[in-house]
Formats: structure tokens, C-alpha cells, sequence
């Protein structure tokens, strides 16, 4: 029953509108930051004491270079980078009364929040 419901859960994700759905769901909390840029968007999320980003690729397609970049004030900077087709992230680092910044890419263009959430 299981393996049903999953191949079913499977199904419907790969239809119209799947890379919103799938960006949506990948980080938990309240949408705070959306930055657009010429190949995809930024988004940011926040949920209590974390803070979460993810990079959307405009057109999902071939796997090209992606990352996102998430850094607390005063911390390291957690990053995911590679070849992604449609998603790099999410990254989520502890932020509680801590600005971030965040920065994404796709093929070469990019986006970054500068200091937010102070």
C-alpha cells in the first residue's frame, strides 16, 4: 500500500507546474525573500530560530551549474553547488536574531539578498 501511494505521490510531481510545487515544499517555513534574475530565482524561507534558501532554475532542462549560498552574520556560509536541472538547495542554517545573507546562480547569472532579515 505504501509503494503505491509513493509511485502515486511520483506521478503527480512530474506534471505541469511540478518545479513550483517541488521548490514550494523543499524548504519549510514562511516565504520571506524572492530575488529574480535573468536564468532563475532566490527564494527564502523562514521558520522560527532557521532560515532556509533555495535556487529555482527559470526553464528546468539539462543540468548546467547552480548553487545557493545561505551565511548568518558572524558564521560560515552553508552552500550547495553543481549540475542541477532544476533546484539547488536547500540549505538551512540557525539564525535566531542573526541577519543572513543569501546568493543563488544558474548558468552563469546570479542573485544575491544582500543583508536581510536583521
Amino acid at each position: 500500500m505504501l509503494a503505491v501511494l509513493m509511485v502515486l505521490g511520483a506521478v503527480s510531481l512530474t506534471g505541469p507546474g511540478s518545479q513550483r510545487a517541488e521548490a514550494a515544499s523543499a524548504c519549510s517555513g514562511r516565504p520571506t525573500k524572492a530575488v529574480g534574475f535573468a536564468t532563475g530565482e532566490l527564494r527564502v524561507y523562514k521558520k522560527r530560530q532557521y532560515v532556509c534558501a533555495l535556487t529555482v532554475a527559470k526553464q528546468p532542462g539539462a543540468a548546467r551549474p547552480m548553487s545557493v549560498s545561505l551565511q548568518p552574520r558572524g558564521g560560515r556560509a552553508v552552500v550547495d553547488s553543481g549540475r542541477f536541472t532544476r533546484l539547488a538547495g536547500p540549505v538551512t542554517v540557525y539564525a535566531l536574531n542573526r541577519c543572513v545573507r543569501a546568493s543563488g546562480a544558474v548558468a552563469g547569472k546570479r542573485a544575491s539578498t544582500g543583508w536581510t532579515l536583521c
